[in-house]
């Protein structure tokens, strides 16, 4: 069996990597060279670019593949690539989405179904708002999704929240866990939060592998998703249990922390564009069962850096200073 992993060398590419092999999969990881990842024995690289169709007829040659795992897949342009270069030759496409298709949609309530995908999409917010960057990414998958499904390939979409991992390569929890090891305060917005409906990159990684070699699912969307939504206060409060710290919060009005450029960096887990999944579908039909939130983070904290990442650190304890 042959496996074509587009990607596959940042956060969740080398677990799936490893999933596939595990299954038997000769695996062809396509990517661009730009990531240092450990792969397992025997996986062959093929460097190039996938925006590039003269690129990706190289890669995939003469061959067809059981499995393609698209864990790069941004825009509709490169949808249609994907699709001339490998309709007809692949058994089952994976393909990487995210929930911010649902976000972009007008008049959508949390959490978001599969079914609710279908509908107007809300009008271009203009370059320079600052929301723009986060719609023209939800649109742009949307592109890319349809791109694949109108060239014909058996498609199974997986729908991802924000994925926490080992292997982020944002730092997110990482960010939170550092300004904990120092002792300081962590700045948040003042207000109302998003809880945070994330996901587990380990459980990405093994719905992956379960759905290799399986006709399960395909032609199909799935939200893959934690069961639990805590608050962000909840989620600190056990990161900084794990860390050993007392978590100390300084809460400042969103519009300062973003007008002195700080968000969202001081708090990865404050943006307003956040997903919130509804993952039943998965479980009943994939049987997919989630890892508690708790014990990923846990797992998660073992793996981080006892140095901190200082960069603007010390504005941030300065705008602190005195609001404690």
């Amino acid at each position: 069996m042959q496996a074509f992993v587009i990607g596959g060398t940042r956060n969740l590419g080398p677990g799936i990597v490893q999933e596939l092999v595990k299954k038997g999969f000769r695996v062809t990881v396509f990517h661009r060279g730009q990531t240092v990842a450990e792969l397992p024995e025997g996986v062959e690289r093929v460097l190039g670019d996938r925006r590039s169709e003269a690129d990706l007829r190289r890669a995939v040659g003469e061959r067809s593949f059981e499995l393609v795992v698209d864990t790069t897949l941004y825009t509709g342009p490169e949808g249609e690539v994907a699709g001339r270069v490998l309709a007809g030759r692949v058994g089952r496409y994976v393909m990487l989405s995210t929930g911010q298709v649902y976000l972009v949609r007008e008049g959508l309530e949390r959490p978001f179904r599969e079914e609710d995908y279908e509908g107007r999409v809300m009008a271009d917010p203009g370059l320079g708002s600052a929301d723009y960057g986060d719609w023209l990414y939800g649109v742009e998958k949307r592109a890319a999704e349809e791109a694949l499904c109108a060239a014909g390939l058996p498609v199974t979409v997986l729908r991802l929240p924000m994925v926490n991992s080992e292997r982020d390569h944002y730092s997110r929890i990482a960010a939170y866990w550092w300004r904990l090891r120092d002792g300081g305060p962590i700045l948040v917005p003042a207000g109302a939060h998003l809880r945070l409906h994330h996901v587990y990159g380990g459980d990405v990684q093994r719905c992956v592998g379960m759905l290799a070699g399986s006709e399960v699912g395909k032609s199909r969307a799935f939200n893959l998703s934690q069961d639990e939504g805590p608050e962000i206060e909840e989620f600190l409060e056990e990161l900084a249990r794990l860390a050993g710290r007392e978590l100390r919060l300084v809460r400042v009005a969103r519009a300062e922390l973003e007008a002195a450029g700080l968000l969202l960096d001081c708090s990865p887990f404050s943006g307003r564009w956040m997903s919130a999944v509804d993952n039943g579908r998965s479980k009943r039909e994939l049987g997919m069962v989630y890892t508690p939130w708790r014990e990923y983070v846990a797992a998660i904290a073992k793996t981080l850096p006892e140095g901190a990442r200082r960069e603007r650190r010390g504005e941030e304890l300065r705008l602190a200073l005195g609001r404690t």
